[in-house]
């Protein structure tokens, strides 16, 4: 018999445009069936997930949408490198396809 891992302790979303926004900023946190909902929502829109359970919790205190503080940058900027990471990689490997019109 096959048994689901327990729920995260908590989980955090968190938002970041460069171009519009200088800090990221907690988008969604909670705990248990929350934070399996922020992980279900993540997975269907193929958000890459990173776990930091000890940075999870530090976001966790932070309010809805408050700007993530100068402490937890470093922390913070590491994961922002993981997802840029993974994208870059995703995006090298999609097959490129011809343009039609081109000559």
């Amino acid at each position: 018999m096959s048994r689901n891992p327990p729920p995260p302790a908590v989980a955090v979303a968190l938002h970041y445009r460069p171009e519009r926004e200088r800090t990221p900023r907690v988008i969604a946190k909670g705990g248990g069936e929350t934070a399996e909902r922020i992980l279900a929502i993540a997975k269907e829109h193929g958000i890459p997930l990173q776990q930091d359970p000890a940075l999870a919790a530090a976001l966790s205190r932070l309010d809805l949408n408050e700007a993530i503080p100068r402490e937890l940058y470093v922390a913070v900027a590491e994961v922002l490198r993981f997802i840029w990471d993974i994208e870059r990689q995703a995006e090298t490997a999609r097959p490129r396809t011809q343009d039609a019109t081109a000559p």
